[in-house]
């Protein structure tokens, strides 16, 4: 069988605003966390309970995202700074 190669070269990877992503989607977790507890009773008769723990595992993970891509961002900016200095690696 032939190996696939392609025909084109991929696409640069889009930028936009990562960190905002992140806050929002951490938030509505959480929101929707908050939004559900009241009604937990409802959800144990029904033994579903794991959809309220799901959305406080996803504002959880969303606060080690946030922490990750604080820590990514303001890395990419310090490489930049340093290339626009001159201080940059030799290839």
């Amino acid at each position: 069988m032939a190996k696939w190669t392609p025909k084109h070269e991929a696409p640069e990877p889009l930028e936009g605003p990562v960190v905002a992503t992140i806050i929002g989607g951490t938030i509505l977790w959480f929101v929707l966390f908050l939004v559900q507890v009241p009604f937990y009773g409802w959800y144990a008769d029904r033994n579903a309970t794991s959809w309220i723990w799901t959305c406080l595992a996803g504002a959880g993970l969303g606060l080690i995202g946030i922490w990750y891509v604080r820590k990514r961002d303001a890395a990419i900016k310090r490489a930049r700074a340093a290339e626009a200095d001159g201080l940059g690696e030799a290839p």
